[in-house]
């Protein structure tokens, strides 16, 4: 039988009772704002390159996943409160976790979904009984399908920065452009560039894993791109250069992907909350970039060479 205990400590002990929690026998540890919701909830961002933010929020709450086959709350509590050298919390909130079909309680949370006027994104286990044997790209709706399941790779389209994107490449091409997705993760937007009627997409990222996703993607969606590690050496100079990263990623690569760019052609870029827009645009001088389009907190930035 498994559950969950729950208790608040301050942000500076966040860590140090994580790791006790683990040491004494909790499967899992999840932290949590607990004024989530509230006047006094704070968001926490942290990037690769820049200093990590606080251990936890002012009031973070854990939620240590038991065995109660195995321990007891308070049992869990104490040896944890012992291994830390910390009092063990005055309250605590004890939760069960009911059995349940975990393979579909996770597929339930992704559903098929439209992009611009053109896209349409599904899981697998959403297509149509007449699709599930077709061969090649299909088509529901009338709409260009990607069949893409979740996995280790970033980009299943649900997140606002993937599905700018989507949005930009649904918009702006027409056909027969030379694409290159830098940082491609699944490979979701190299696959719709290509759906779209891009003529060369190449698909480039640092993590074997989403080499080998975004390979694996394309083969369900009957689609030719080239995917190749970041490592290499650079792919010829494109007619759209597409980056959904992270604001300091995109900083660090702005000389980079300022020369993917072919004469006359576009960058967009996305990964980066509203508040960054300006100063991500201005690592690219030589590019007019705007904040195309915002969603959720999240922006789009896209332009061409200055004349």
């Amino acid at each position: 039988m498994w559950s969950e205990v729950l208790f608040v400590v301050a942000h500076d002990a966040v860590e140090a009772w994580s790791d006790a929690l683990l040491h004494a026998g909790a499967a899992s540890v999840q932290a949590e704002d607990a004024d989530a919701h509230s006047p006094e909830e704070q968001p926490l961002f942290g990037e690769p390159g820049e200093p990590a933010p606080a251990g936890g929020w002012p009031r973070t709450r854990l939620a240590a996943l038991i065995d109660e086959d195995a321990i007891d709350a308070p049992a869990l509590l104490a040896r944890a409160a012992q291994h830390c050298g910390l009092a063990p919390p005055a309250r605590f909130e004890r939760r069960a976790v009911p059995e349940q079909d975990w393979v579909r309680t996770t597929q339930a949370q992704f559903s098929p979904f439209a992009v611009g006027q053109r896209l349409w994104i599904t899981p697998s286990w959403h297509l149509p009984e007449d699709a599930a044997g077709a061969d090649g790209p299909l088509e529901i709706g009338g709409r260009r399908a990607i069949v893409l399941d979740p996995g280790m790779a970033f980009g299943t389209g649900s997140h606002p920065t993937t599905r700018l994107c989507l949005e930009w490449l649904d918009e702006h091409l027409r056909g027969g452009e030379r694409v290159i997705d830098y940082g491609c993760g699944s490979g979701l937007l190299a696959i719709a560039a290509a759906r779209l009627g891009a003529a060369q997409v190449c698909a480039i990222d640092i993590d074997p894993q989403a080499l080998d996703s975004a390979r694996r993607n394309a083969r369900v969606n009957a689609v030719d791109i080239e995917v190749r590690a970041a490592e290499g050496p650079p792919p010829a100079p494109a007619d759209v250069v597409v980056a959904n990263i992270l604001a300091n990623p995109l900083r660090v690569l702005a000389p980079l992907l300022t020369a993917l760019i072919a004469p006359g052609g576009r960058l967009v870029l996305a990964g980066l909350l509203e508040r960054q827009a300006d100063e991500i645009a201005a690592c690219y001088p030589s590019l007019a970039l705007r904040p195309w389009r915002s969603l959720e907190g999240w922006t789009c930035l896209a332009g061409a060479a200055r004349s």
